[in-house]
């Protein structure tokens, strides 16, 4: 029997990647929120560690152990959670596999398959909620984006064309749902360099341990852009931390200046100064916390340098706000401007 949904406000949502990193992290943001979290992931030991913190941020937790490239298994995933939890509201995609390589040095299967985890994935959730949504007439597809998502750099050929696609993907599907006029919303956060396991289980053929691109920010801070973002669905999309928004906009107003750019900074700066560990997992083919594995958790090796805010992704979410501070402001200031006037005019 499907859970009765209480509270004001308490929504069914799926999260998918659950089990590690920026996913892991949204669901407990939304678990605080006293949500009931769906969690998908392919890596059952991450699942159900994400699931008891969930519960004890006070949310309802069902943990689905689901491989999002397999669309029938997203399927049932789907019926299952709406059996046990309720009617979507809420999917947000934020599973992905990738390879750290020149593109040389990637194999064609291991192209499919970043692909067909980051890219297919997302599609697969998106039209298995929308399958449940559109008939409804409500919910709400949040998509987990990145810089990277408009702007291609070395070393990551893979999930820069997956987030590309998903970029493609999104537009297109957002002008089909404004021209159906449906109330259902899709929005997307294009995210920064974030601070999570992925670095040390990624497969990677570089000669030293990959790293993301500095600033790093903690996976809490893509959360909360998420979290937000799937309650204020209106906007196309969402850019999340200052060098997100300094990449997009080199890449807008001078791409090739950015290429060179990235031709000489971009090798080094995603790499650290160790070599990877020789026994260290590859959770392309099959998770890092599966059988034998570990529970990675929300974070990864990069605490002591990680940024716990970003001001330009809270300006981002509240720039309604700041763009009435700023007509207040400069309304004060025309009026104090007048009165200053007058009283001069009345003294001479």
């Amino acid at each position: 029997m499907a859970a009765t949904r209480k509270g004001e406000g308490r929504r069914v949502v799926v999260v998918t990647g659950a089990s590690a990193g920026v996913g892991r992290a949204t669901a407990r943001a939304f678990g605080r929120r006293h949500d009931a979290v769906a969690l998908l992931a392919r890596g059952e030991l991450g699942l159900h560690e994400a699931a008891r913190e969930v519960r004890e941020a006070g949310g309802t937790a069902l943990a689905v152990p689901t491989d999002v490239s397999d669309p029938d298994a997203v399927e049932a995933a789907a019926d299952r959670i709406e059996r046990e939890l309720g009617p979507l509201d809420v999917w947000v995609n934020t599973a992905f596999s990738t390879v750290f390589a020149p593109v040389t040095d990637i194999r064609p299967e291991e192209f499919r398959r970043a692909l067909e985890v980051t890219f297919l994935g997302t599609v697969n959730g998106t039209r298995t909620a929308l399958r449940r949504m559109l008939p409804r007439g409500r919910g709400t597809v949040v998509q987990a984006g990145s810089a990277l998502a408009y702007r291609g750099v070395p070393l990551q050929a893979a999930y820069c064309a997956a987030k590309h696609a998903i970029q493609g993907f999104h537009e297109s599907l957002r002008c089909e749902l404004l021209h159906e006029r449906s109330p259902v919303r899709v929005t997307m956060v294009q995210l920064p360099g974030l601070n999570t396991p992925q670095f040390d289980w990624v497969l990677s053929r570089l000669p030293r341990a990959p790293r993301p691109v500095p600033p790093v920010h903690q996976p809490e801070v893509a959360a909360r852009a998420l979290v937000h973002a799937a309650a204020h669905p209106g906007r196309r999309e969402y850019w999340t931390g200052a060098a997100t928004v300094a990449t997009l906009l080199g890449d807008k107003f001078a791409p090739g200046l950015l290429d060179r750019y990235l031709a000489r900074t971009g090798y080094a700066s995603q790499q650290r100064e160790h070599p990877p560990a020789p026994d260290r997992p590859v959770n392309l083919w099959e998770p890092a916390d599966g059988p034998g594995g570990t529970d990675h958790g929300a974070h990864g090796a990069f605490d002591d340098e990680a940024r716990t805010r970003s001001a330009q992704s809270w300006a981002s979410r509240h720039h309604g706000t700041l763009a009435g501070l700023a007509l207040a402001l400069t309304t004060l200031g025309g009026y104090a401007a007048r009165q200053l006037n007058r009283a001069r005019s009345a003294g001479g």
